[in-house]
């Protein structure tokens, strides 16, 4: 097997991105995985759950979302793909789509917050409200940092800047994309459906 050092530059560059992206997400996979272990202690040694006297989450929108979240990563997926293959005309309107559908994604995070505030679900009100929210705000953080960086890309594509031969970039993006979105899922799961 050949060492990093024998790899030709691009080889070499594209190996590099791929690997830091990987512990970067490596060491983000670890903070959440932490938050749900504490998650998951906090709520199985609660006698009741969700506490008594506080409102239910909600499931409806919460899955309306995280289709919508699905779709964002699936577009993003569907532009760099076109893009590795040399397509690089489309990828300004698959990112414009990701972005559109990550955006939507928070809008509609942040109506779920104001109706389960308005109806008495604060942080102050317990461990219950404290988990909810810090998981969901902190992940929403990660989508906000996410959209930052498709706003970069999609002005980059515009300008042309990505070909096949530096998709690696785009790649290494989206694989934080669709880092957040299975953090999501897991979310998901774990709040909304257990």
């Amino acid at each position: 097997m050949a060492s990093v050092a024998k790899l030709e530059p691009r080889m070499r560059e594209n190996f590099t991105q791929s690997l830091g992206m990987i512990v970067a997400l490596g060491s983000w996979a670890m903070m959440f995985g932490a938050l749900f272990f504490v998650y998951a202690g906090v709520r199985t040694s609660a006698r009741v759950w969700p506490p008594a006297g506080l409102p239910a989450l909600p499931i409806a929108l919460p899955l309306v979302n995280t289709l919508v979240l699905a779709l964002s990563s699936v577009m993003l997926w569907i532009g760099t793909n076109a893009l590795i293959r040399g397509n690089r005309k489309v990828l300004p309107r698959y990112v414009a789509l990701s972005f559109g559908f990550g955006t939507l994604f928070l809008v509609l995070q942040v109506k779920v917050w104001k109706d389960l505030w308005l109806s008495g679900l604060m942080p102050s009100t317990g461990i219950y409200a404290s988990v909810f929210y810090g998981l969901t705000v902190l992940h929403a953080v990660h989508v906000f940092a996410g959209l930052i960086v498709l706003a970069v890309i999609f002005a980059r594509s515009l300008k042309g800047t990505y070909t096949e031969h530096n998709a690696i970039r785009v790649r290494v993006a989206g694989m934080f994309w669709h880092f957040v979105d299975v953090v999501w899922i897991f979310m998901f799961v774990a709040l909304y459906l257990l």
